[in-house]
């Protein structure tokens, strides 16, 4: 496959280009659904020998029928702390152990429950809770988190879900201070390790690489693609994006409902 060419190309000049896509509003639509006309865009830059990657702040196991049905196995995965390579882990950020028990325990008096997650599973520390079944539910995963309140201990974990509706989360960012809290749903909350964002795992792949900055490009439409769409030199915002994450992107293209991405791929000169 063309993706395998680049495994014979690590750390030296390439002439094409790589591309990173969200998961949620920009791949995917309102309907969770891979609009044809984006699949199909996505085959075509892999023949012209892009490199094509996904930036999420989905757990890799949240989406792997998407990653087979369009070939990619680069990724960078938890809003960049579990970084993928052609298949292979490239770079890994997990929490602070100690700040995510103390947080856990904080998360319990205010009665905010939280998911633990690693690079395999996802685990609550409370058995059942109607915030974690609506936010969890509108990703339209076919996986729910089970009950293990002490899954945090040995093993790393890249990210945790924190359970609160808004401006709740206000407190845990005044008293954690290891942890960036980056709100994704109305009652949910993604706890990273601080300063942790998709913008590092994607420069770690790029030097990787040896793609310059003049040929990467990001697609993106949510705040925990901020950092990605500003960093990121041809960064392009979907039609559908708050009008924080347009503003912060160079480009902005049509909703994903509206055949975002193949849009913004001919704007910027790649189809």
């Amino acid at each position: 496959m063309l993706q395998n060419n680049y495994t014979l190309k690590v750390g030296t000049k390439v002439k094409h280009s790589v591309i990173f896509f969200d998961i949620d509003g920009t791949l995917l639509d309102s309907k969770k659904e891979l609009p044809a006309a984006t699949k199909e865009a996505i085959l075509e830059l892999k023949e012209l020998g892009h490199v094509v990657a996904i930036a999420t702040g989905r757990a890799p196991f949240m989406f792997e029928d998407l990653r087979e049905e369009l070939d990619i196995n680069t990724f960078v995965s938890y809003n960049g702390q579990y970084v993928v390579l052609n298949g292979e882990v490239l770079y890994t950020n997990p929490l602070n152990t100690t700040s995510l028990e103390k947080l856990t325990e904080t998360a319990l008096i205010n009665n905010h429950p939280v998911v633990f997650m690693d690079h395999e599973d996802m685990k609550a520390n409370v058995p059942d809770h109607a915030y974690i079944n609506e936010s969890i539910g509108t990703l339209k995963i076919d996986r729910t988190p089970t009950h293990d309140p002490h899954y945090y201990k040995g093993r790393d974990l890249f990210q945790t879900l924190l359970f609160c509706t808004e401006g709740e989360e206000k407190q845990y960012e005044r008293d954690f201070h290891d942890f960036d809290f980056i709100r994704w749903h109305p009652l949910a909350v993604d706890v990273l390790p601080k300063g942790g964002s998709k913008a590092k795992g994607i420069e770690r792949i790029a030097e990787k690489l040896g793609i310059p900055p003049e040929r990467q490009y990001a697609f993106g439409d949510a705040l925990n693609d901020l950092e990605m769409l500003t960093t990121v030199e041809n960064s392009v915002a979907m039609g559908n994006a708050e009008e924080k994450v347009k503003k912060a992107a160079k480009y902005v293209t049509k909703s994903v409902d509206d055949n975002g991405i193949f849009h913004g791929l001919k704007m910027v000169g790649l189809l």
